[in-house]
């Protein structure tokens, strides 16, 4: 249980949804449904377009979290197609109790480490953030083996049972530096609300 009260996010949040100009009363609605009146403690908004073909297609996740739930909304946008003429949206969105949360996975990158030394705080210039709850398992099998080069016997198999559930890789390169600061920020208050 928390100790002290931070104040709601949510109109901060939704001032960051609006800033990407990427369908925000969609996108914000979709957000607000799965919030459901929770208060809003920490966000992640991560716009990214993509190449589809001759098309530029756009994409847009929204990470949240409050008291009790970490909470994920994909909104992307699709042309018109057999089921429906005009060109839509779809937007998806997941609530998981942070209870359930096993892992919380950050990978720094630091370009030229070596300036850093003796100077400061080095300055990630890439972040990646994977949470894993059990939703969602990857097996990465392959053929075992012994030391002995000349060994002909079948070893059978060994793996890697990998729970990945959600992944964000950002960059200051493709989404610049306040992006990766913002990610960071994000995925030091989740960890710390997921410990044992």
């Amino acid at each position: 249980m928390r100790t002290v009260t931070s104040p709601d996010r949510f109109g901060a949040l939704v001032a960051a949804i609006e800033k990407t100009g990427y369908y925000p009363e969609v996108v914000a609605a979709g957000v607000r449904a799965a919030v459901a009146g929770e208060q809003v403690d920490a966000f992640l908004v991560h716009h990214e377009p993509t190449i589809d073909r001759d098309e530029v297609r756009r994409h847009i996740t929204v990470v949240v979290l409050t008291d009790s739930r970490l909470i994920l909304c994909h909104t992307d946008e699709h042309a018109p197609d057999d089921l429906l003429p005009e060109p839509y949206t779809s937007t998806s969105t997941e609530a998981v109790r942070l209870s359930s949360v096993r892992s919380v996975v950050v990978n720094r990158m630091v370009a030229n480490p070596e300036s850093f030394a003796g100077r400061g705080q080095p300055v990630p210039s890439e972040a990646v953030l994977t949470v894993g709850w059990g939703g969602l398992n990857r097996l990465d099998l392959e053929p075992a083996g012994c030391a002995d080069p000349e060994c002909e016997a079948d070893h059978g198999y060994t793996g890697v049972l990998a729970s990945d559930d959600f992944s964000l890789r950002v960059s200051s390169a493709a989404d610049g530096q306040q992006a990766v600061d913002d990610l960071l920020v994000f995925a030091e208050s989740l960890s710390a609300r997921t410990h044992g």
